[in-house]
């Protein structure tokens, strides 16, 4: 007699469990591939650090794939794109650490 699948012959069946952001169909066409190609370049070029030029290529990557259906729609800020304009606050606080060394 076997024990195929356990001990005691019983089978574990478990349920398999999805990814966070689900999955996308692959992109068959290859319409969104010369994105990629150069973003991936574009890491090459740079020894694999992720500058603001490939940031770039990799949202116009995803923008294309969710502009045909490859993917879900989601707003770039849950994908971990920042707008570039809201960003001059940051660059506001070494003006201000400087104008206050300027009142003493």
């Amino acid at each position: 007699m076997s024990t195929f699948g356990g001990p005691g012959g019983r089978q574990i069946i478990s349920k398999p469990v999805p990814p966070e952001r689900g999955s996308f169909p692959l992109d068959h066409d290859a319409e969104c591939q010369p994105l990629m190609k150069e973003y991936l370049k574009c890491l090459r070029s740079t020894r694999g650090v992720n500058e603001d030029a490939c940031r770039e290529l990799s949202k116009k990557y995803l923008q294309c794939r969710m502009d045909r259906n490859l993917m879900a729609p989601d707003s770039m800020k849950n994908l971990g794109y920042q707008d570039l304009d809201k960003t001059p606050a940051t660059v506001d606080k070494p003006e201000s650490s400087v104008n206050a060394g300027k009142g003493r």
